[in-house]
């Protein structure tokens, strides 16, 4: 079936909107151009997966670019791996010896050796851990109830031997994340903030121990175990707003047709894409994906350019029309002569541009994470200082000393400020999620806060992408009945929504006969006796109109134009409306035809917008935004759109998206009601302040305690619970997000 499209899409001659797919991933700005091709060449890949932080990133970049042939190093933090260019006498075991001696495990990366399998098991490892510290903290606060209680000489030996028992080996099984971080610190010669946490855990059950041993009145194991649990907590907390599927990137490779069939000598032979050479024929069957890049040279049908162009409606295809990996042949055989393949395709190059987009990205940090620098030489230097003055004053007194060096370790132990951001965020994501919004990336909601510039693309996205009747009643009944029985016959969009709304009226189809389809223009039949077409306009023998539209021809008056519209998407108008009144400026960019996206701009009230866009124009718009200042959140639904949802600030797609833009994007829309990307920019500033009030809770705690225990006022397990304090206030604090 073949209906024509805005200013006929399909139409050979001249003008359409339609450029040339095979551009599609071309970047218009040169910078994205090189920095597309750096990617692409880039010799070497190694996963890093032990990097979590902003630290990570610095220390693994700077160690890398030290190597005497490396052009650069990109770390992507979400991915946990490091793209570096370098000079073919560098090799991965190079690399790799220089990330041991910086602390970091790493090794060549495999395609499929990072997946989310993968972060799925380190989350899983770090919830056990955690249960089995909740399980122990509980246990050993109700024996030391006894001894608060007041009891003596063995009992309370007893007890504490008791708690010993549950909390040593707890503290040495929950505690290995923190262990490894900080061996791994130590070994490279720097203090990551690990090695504080470690060090305030050791000590904690080394006192406690040693205060056991010796029947002392006070034993700390309590506090180490809550120590483990609320620092376990925060780690938990924060990995899971970290956690974000496959690479965008990935997923547009995944779309590559591993396999085509060749025509060689006449005959069909199936060859893997790699074997595929420039100059081939392939054969693509109807309803079969675009294996490569080419130009038809036989056979006519309707192809499917939405994933990459945005295009609502399929367009026709004919010899001497170029097309792309990735798109669908929809109703004809087609004969290809190949242009390029694999990694030389229209498809694999967005991949690419998509991987540039999400490097560049996760170079943002949240600022618990920048405070990495300076935290941990300043946390050893107040502990070793409190050791060293209180070891003169008292003339020696060795437990004393350590126990105030301890309780230091453990009041500046860093729960509150690491719970600062991932706590508001784990609420404010609740809340969301409540309202049909998931928030896959830890930083999402405070990007989202600094939003001043919001793009929309259309069909998918503001629409619903289904086609409806516009005109129905402008015809006469029998024109709709007999339009009826062609468009029922096809499976096109614009048929089925001609279809739909002719039944909706009551309608019955005419008899109309011998009823046969013809691929890039659209069905024909007899009725009464005479030649009956429903399809192009051209083919019609009609003027193509400014909007979606499929014509209907026969001997009796005019040709007749069926138009149609896109349904917008519930939410859509109240979206733009919100977002326009908390002074964000909304743009639409789309691949849809002029007159098509001019339509739905003015039903929604949107003065700037951009028609017959490419994926690298949108992502070149977005681009020119950032780069002139703006924060730009992309809402996009296509493989057209991965390239401008990983290039922006902050992203939004929908969860009927393709798979890579919803991997591409920071949020997932759930449901189909676009308002409330309205509330979701509302919550994130409020997010925002509640994280400032944190920090500032964080800093005021420090003010306080810190003083406290420096001059001896705070034991360990005083130190512990002031610790355990400050990070329930601060998650209350985030819970009014709710």
């Amino acid at each position: 079936m073949s209906m024509a499209a805005p200013l006929e899409t399909g139409e050979m001659g001249g003008g359409g909107i339609s450029a040339c797919p095979a551009c599609v991933a071309a970047p218009s700005a040169e910078r994205i151009a090189a920095a597309a091709a750096a990617q692409k060449d880039a010799r070497l890949i190694l996963s890093l997966p032990q990097a979590h932080c902003a630290a990570c990133i610095s220390t693994v970049e700077h160690a890398m670019m030290a190597v005497p042939g490396v052009t650069s190093a990109r770390v992507n933090l979400t991915l946990r791996r490091v793209s570096v260019q370098a000079e073919p006498s560098v090799t991965a075991a190079d690399l790799i010896r220089v990330a041991d001696g910086v602390g970091y495990t790493a090794h060549e990366l495999d395609p499929g050796l990072l997946s989310a399998t993968e972060t799925d098991r380190q989350g899983r490892d770090l919830l056990m851990r955690l249960g089995v510290a909740f399980f122990s903290m509980m246990n050993v606060m109700l024996l030391s109830v006894a001894v608060w209680s007041g009891a003596e000489g063995v009992t309370r030996d007893l007890f504490h031997w008791i708690s010993a028992a549950i909390a040593l080996p707890t503290v040495v099984f929950s505690g290995q994340p923190f262990f490894k971080s900080a061996w791994r610190s130590l070994r490279a010669g720097r203090l990551g903030m690990d090695v504080p946490i470690s060090l305030a855990l050791i000590l904690a059950s080394s006192i406690s121990l040693f205060e056991t041993w010796n029947s002392g009145h006070h034993a700390y194991f309590d506090a180490a175990v809550m120590l483990t649990f609320f620092l376990l907590l925060g780690r938990y907390l924060d990995h899971r707003t970290r956690a974000v599927a496959r690479s965008a990137a990935e997923e547009l490779a995944a779309l590559e047709v591993p396999r085509a069939v060749v025509l060689r000598d006449g005959a069909e032979v199936t060859l893997g894409i790699g074997d595929i050479q420039v100059g081939d024929l392939v054969l693509v069957r109807p309803g079969g994906r675009m294996p490569v890049d080419g130009e038809i040279v036989e056979g006519t049908s309707e192809i499917d350019r939405s994933l990459l162009t945005g295009e609502s409606l399929p367009v026709f295809g004919g010899p001497g029309m170029a097309v792309s990996a990735g798109e669908v042949n929809l109703t004809g055989p087609l004969t290809l002569r190949v242009t390029a393949a694999g990694r030389e395709s229209s498809l694999h190059r967005m991949a690419d541009l998509v991987a540039v987009a999400e490097s560049a990205r996760t170079k943002y940090t949240s600022l618990a994470e920048r405070a990495a620098s300076w935290y941990s030489p300043l946390v050893h230097l107040l502990s070793f200082s409190a050791f060293g003055f209180w070891m003169w004053k008292t003339g020696g007194d060795l437990r004393f000393a350590v126990n105030i060096s301890a309780a230091v370790l453990i009041i500046t132990c860093p729960c509150a400020l690491g719970l600062a951001v991932p706590a508001v965020i784990t609420s404010a994501s609740g809340r969301l999620f409540r309202k049909g919004l998931l928030i896959k990336h830890g930083t999402a909601l405070e990007r989202l806060a600094e939003v001043d510039q919001v793009v929309f693309d259309k069909t998918g996205t503001l629409t619903m992408g289904a086609p409806v009747a516009t005109n129905m009643d402008d015809h006469p009944a029998t024109a709709v009945e007999v339009a009826f029985a062609l468009a029922g016959a096809s499976s096109h969009p614009l048929a089925l929504a001609l279809s739909e709304a002719a039944r909706e009226a009551g309608l019955r189809p005419a008899r109309v006969e011998d009823i046969r389809e013809v691929p890039g223009y659209g069905i024909e039949g007899q009725w009464k006796g005479r030649r009956v077409r429903l399809g192009r306009a051209g083919w019609c023998g009609a003027e193509a109109q400014d909007v979606t539209a499929t014509y209907l021809c026969t001997s009796e008056g005019p040709v007749r134009p069926f138009t149609f519209a896109d349904r917008l998407r519930p939410g859509a108008a109240e979206a733009v409306a919100s977002l326009t009144a908390q002074g964000v400026k909304v743009r639409l960019i789309s691949g849809d035809a002029e007159g098509a996206v001019r339509d739905l701009a003015e039903r929604l009230g949107i003065e700037d917008w951009t028609a017959g866009a490419l994926p690298a124009e949108k992502a070149a718009l977005v681009d020119g935004l950032t780069r002139e200042g703006h924060r730009v959140l992309m809402v996009g639904d296509g493989l057209n759109d991965t390239a401008a949802l990983a290039a922006a600030h902050v992203s939004i797609s929908p969860a009927s998206a393709l798979d890579a833009a919803r991997v591409a994007s920071d949020i997932v829309l759930l449901g189909q009601d676009l308002g409330v990307i309205g509330d979701a920019l509302r919550i994130a500033r409020q997010s925002t302040r509640r994280i400032k009030e944190n920090f500032g809770i964080s800093a005021l705690y420090n003010v306080v305690a810190v003083p406290l225990a420096l001059v001896g006022l705070a034991t360990p397990l005083a130190a512990a619970l002031a610790m355990s304090l400050s990070s329930i206030t601060v998650s209350l604090n985030a819970l009014r997000l709710k």
